[in-house]
């Protein structure tokens, strides 16, 4: 609204030094010039009084009588004939192009263009201060506001254990110098969402006892270019007057993603925002006391410039939880809950494989949720199961009385061959759940397969994984006929495929390409041959026939498991284990 307000004024001078100057010319060309009738002219014409004429595109034309400085004006003809006439009569003919009207619309063209550039170059300026000066008092939080140190953190142990030297650095410098140790000046912290990167940061900054600026990437980012560059540079001058202090920049891929070799922008914004972070960070004296520490998703897309020694010294990976991190994780959000005696922390922390600190806060705060609007006065195992299920699979529909018979009998059959398909060819994994109750996320149905904690898959493992996502698919087709299949194994087949491609083209694992990463190998995201495609389609369907036999030799437990989903509509760890 200010802004708009400030071209309004803008304007209105423009118009008025505008009108001033259309004011001065209409007086200096209108200064003694009296206006005669076209008769009158005519009559000096021919009386041989007029010594000069001003011809123009005007309304008027101007004269002038011999003897007299006196400019008069007339009305104009525009006739073609009328200049001939002036010079036969031996009159001096004076022709002007612009006219007093043409003159009077230039000045104020004029005028209102050097307002609306006055107003935009101060309007555009005031923008460009106040982006480049970022609000550090929002970004900073002392030391006593910090609310998390290490003892707020489950798991991560190990993520732990590697900045704990950086918080001895921190806290006695001297020790270090005595040895002619230099502190490390960053840290990138990696791994999957949700894993406790932030948290992490800031625990550092609460043990160390200094303060703590917290900014994105995208804090950086502007369509101005050389604002993100001022940004960094104000973010560290401003820590620098902290003497000690942890700066962390979350999602720094926004700015610091690789740069292509071949690339002719390299003045661009996010260019320039990097150049002007690893300066500042090269620019660190080893006593100064501040670190840099850095978030990020995927470590492999970052430039190189920003991971080499000197800069982000450290990578520390933040991942998954494993089963004794989330017990402690599942511990803490429990501290502050009341908490039936029929829940099992360890059984909880079994059951969640794969999933973050976010996701394990997430699922008993839903617990939580639910026991309060249910009328429970504790948090017990029913409101875990469904808290569990909501963030999984979504909320479980209440009203099904449009889903037909049919639907039912296929969802059922279809979830039961997900399920007997486990048990046959995976014992190790738990199949905590199955259920033909569909979710708002558009699940018919779900079956909860949970696979032990590992390091790694092998490939036997990767080929069975394959095959209890196809046997859905494969289950309906043996139950009902190739021509009754549905869409409801289209997720099934994107996570198969997803597998198959990582088997073809990542892991090496197929004879027919060896021991490549054809990604690496051709240098692109996608490998459109032919031949990958056909070897792709075939090894699917070699794995999904060999997944309907397996069901059809077990067919009696199929239709077992089945009928019991139908009946109860949801069926628990023991239930399913007591078919096999």
């Amino acid at each position: 609204m200010k802004q708009k307000k400030n071209i309004k004024k803008y304007i209105l001078v423009g118009l008025l030094c505008g009108l001033v100057a259309c004011g001065s010319v209409l007086v200096a060309r209108h200064k003694a010039v009296n206006k005669v009738s076209y008769t009158q002219f005519l009559r000096d014409i021919q009386n041989e009084q007029v010594e000069k004429v001003e011809l123009s595109n005007a309304s008027t034309l101007k004269f002038k009588l011999k003897n007299s400085d006196t400019v008069y004006t007339t009305d104009n003809p525009r006739k073609e004939t009328l200049k001939e006439a002036l010079l036969l009569n031996n009159i001096n003919v004076v022709e002007k192009a612009q006219s007093d009207t043409s003159m009077i619309q230039y000045i104020i063209s004029i005028s209102l263009m050097i307002a609306m550039f006055i107003a935009i170059f101060n309007m555009v300026k005031k923008q460009n201060n106040s982006r480049g000066k970022m609000s550090i008092g929002d970004k900073k939080v002392a030391p006593h506001a910090l609310k998390h140190g290490f003892d707020d953190i489950a798991g991560n142990e190990e993520a732990k254990e590697q900045v704990a030297e950086l918080i001895d650095f921190m806290k006695e410098p001297e020790k270090y110098a005595k040895m002619g140790a230099r502190m490390p000046k960053g840290f990138i912290l990696y791994g999957p969402p949700g894993t406790g990167k932030t948290l992490l940061a800031k625990a550092i900054a609460k043990e160390a006892g200094v303060s703590f600026f917290s900014v994105s990437g995208s804090d950086f980012m502007q369509m101005y270019v050389g604002v993100g560059a001022s940004r960094v540079r104000e973010l560290f001058k401003t820590a620098r007057k902290e003497g000690k202090a942890v700066i962390f920049i979350d999602e720094i891929d926004a700015i610091g993603k690789k740069r292509s070799s071949g690339s002719m922008q390299g003045n661009d914004e996010k260019d320039q925002t990097l150049n002007a972070l690893l300066t500042e960070m090269s620019g660190f004296k080893d006593d100064e006391g501040i670190v840099v520490i850095a978030a990020t998703n995927r470590l492999d897309t970052l430039d190189d410039a920003l991971l080499r020694p000197g800069r982000f010294d450290r990578h520390i990976e933040v991942g998954y939880p494993d089963f004794k991190a989330r017990e402690q994780i599942i511990k803490l959000h429990l501290k502050n809950k009341p908490l039936s005696d029929d829940v099992e922390v360890a059984n909880i922390a079994k059951q969640t494989v794969y999933f973050t600190g976010a996701m394990l806060e997430n699922l008993l705060n839903e617990a939580a949720i639910y026991a309060v609007s249910t009328g429970k006065p504790c948090i017990d195992q029913k409101a875990i199961d469904t808290a569990f299920y909501t963030v999984v699979a979504g909320k479980e529909k209440k009203d099904r009385s449009g889903i037909s018979e049919m639907d039912q009998r296929i969802t059922a059959y279809h979830e039961a061959g997900h399920a007997l398909v486990t048990k046959l060819i995976a014992p190790e994994n738990s199949v905590t759940k199955v259920t033909i109750i569909p979710s708002t996320k558009g699940f018919g149905g779900f079956s909860m397969n949970i696979p032990k904690d590992k390091m790694y898959m092998n490939k036997t493992e990767l080929l069975n994984s394959i095959k209890i996502s196809l046997a859905g698919r494969a289950a309906e087709e043996i139950i009902f006929g190739k021509n009754l299949i549905t869409t409801g194994a289209s997720n099934d087949i994107e996570k198969a495929s997803e597998s198959m491609r990582n088997i073809l083209l990542r892991y090496g694992m197929d004879t027919s390409y060896g021991l490549v990463n054809l990604n690496v190998l051709t240098g692109k995201q996608t490998v459109e041959d032919e031949a990958f495609i056909t070897r792709s389609v075939k090894y699917m369907g070699d794995l999904y026939e060999e997944t309907k036999a397996l069901i059809i030799a077990h067919q009696d437990k199929l239709e077992a498991l089945a009928e019991s989903l139908i009946e109860k509509e949801t069926l628990n760890e023991q239930e399913i284990a007591s078919f096999f």
